[in-house]
C-alpha cells in the first residue's frame, strides 16, 4: 500500500520561510507527477504547485516567484520551499503523488495527511 508521509508545516511569520517534504513508499513502480494542494479553512482546496517526471514545473500564481517545487526521483520525495511568506498562506499543505505500483498498472493519486503551515506575526 502507497503511503505519503509529510513533514515540515508549522509557524512562521510573515517574510519567513518553510520547506515542506513529502516521502512516498510503499510498493511503488513508477511516479508520474508530482505536487502540492492547500487548503484554507472556508475555502476550497487548490492547486499550490506540480512537477513533472521530467521535471516541469507548474505553479499557482500567487506563489510564483516565491515558492519552489522540486522532486528526489531517487528518494520518491517531493519538496515545497516556501519564502516570503504572507498570511494569506496559512493552510493546510496537502502533497500528492501520481503512481503506478506495476507495469502496465492504472496511474492512481494518493495524497498525505496533510501539514499545517501558519503564517502570523
Amino acid at each position: 500500500q502507497v503511503q505519503l508521509v509529510e513533514s515540515g508545516g508549522g509557524l512562521v511569520q510573515p517574510g519567513g520561510s518553510l520547506r515542506l517534504s513529502c516521502a512516498a513508499s510503499g510498493g511503488i513502480f513508477s511516479i508520474n507527477h508530482m505536487g502540492w494542494y492547500r487548503q484554507a479553512p472556508g475555502k476550497q482546496r487548490e492547486l499550490v504547485a506540480t512537477v513533472a517526471s521530467g521535471g516541469s514545473t507548474n505553479y499557482a500564481d500567487s506563489v510564483k516567484g516565491r515558492f519552489t517545487i522540486s522532486r528526489d526521483n531517487a528518494k520518491n520525495t517531493v519538496y515545497l520551499q516556501m519564502n516570503s511568506l504572507k498570511p494569506e498562506d496559512t493552510a493546510v499543505y496537502y502533497c500528492y503523488v501520481n503512481v503506478r505500483v506495476r507495469l502496465g498498472g492504472f496511474w492512481v493519486d494518493y495524497w498525505g495527511q496533510g501539514t499545517q503551515v501558519t503564517v502570523s506575526s
